[in-house]
């Protein structure tokens, strides 16, 4: 559940984002001022899942190819290679309390291991989070399910599973400081979970379309409309 909306919280979210990190524009970096040892921690668990209309083969062949898929799917993100199964991106800006950030991440995709896909966060080389810490921690299992509609013929079904750890440590600035730690933390909760919904919820559909149509599956429409 999302906290609800007090009378003090003000949330913008000003492009699409990704929840990765958080970070600031360095020309711009209000956390210079800040108190080092000041740092406030966000923590959240998701799971959710996604079906594609194809045998599970077919599914852990287009999601082992990602380097394929990956940059599509990811726009309007900047996207960069890191390593051989990693990327940076930047993902967008957004804001609370005239407190404006933009999130940076490096993540890497790991080979299967006993059936489960898990994605990390790796370091970006000469890059210096200004002002944060991030542990994102995502795991994918491909599910053999089968079709409830026998009459739609759409075949054999894989159910794509994930679960979502994320962890960030944020140092504020001493303006944000100032306000309740309560505060703080209750917007910071809802904020990370509003980015986790509505990226979750993008990124799902995007990839679904780009599998379909890779492979040249039909796809239901009524399977894009997860929660």
């Amino acid at each position: 559940m999302l906290p609800r909306k007090g009378e003090y919280q003000s949330l913008e979210i000003t492009e699409p984002i990704l929840p990765v990190a958080l970070s600031v524009a360095e020309d711009e970096n209000p956390l210079k001022e800040a108190n080092v040892s000041n740092t406030t921690k966000f923590h959240g668990r998701y799971q959710d899942f996604m079906e594609m209309y194809a045998p599970v083969e077919v599914v852990a062949e287009y999601i082992g190819a990602h380097k394929s898929w990956f940059y599509r799917c990811a726009e309007p993100m900047k996207v960069q290679p890191l390593g051989e199964n990693g990327y940076a991106l930047v993902i967008g800006r957004f804001g609370s309390f005239g407190y404006e950030v933009e999130p940076k991440v490096g993540l890497e995709l790991l080979p299967p291991d006993g059936g489960i896909y898990r994605i990390r966060t790796i370091p970006i080389p000469d890059y210096q989070p200004p002002g944060y810490d991030v542990d994102y921690r995502a795991s994918l299992q491909l599910i053999k399910n089968v079709a409830n509609d026998v009459s739609a013929n759409v075949g054999e079904i894989t159910r794509v599973e994930w679960d979502l750890d994320l962890t960030v440590d944020l140092q504020f600035p001493r303006f944000i400081q100032r306000l309740p730690q309560s505060l703080i933390q209750s917007t910071g909760d809802r904020l990370l979970n509003q980015i986790v919904r509505q990226v979750s919820r993008r990124l799902t559909k995007k990839v679904q379309e780009d599998f379909h149509q890779s492979f040249g599956i039909s796809f239901p429409v009524k399977s894009q409309k997860k929660r």
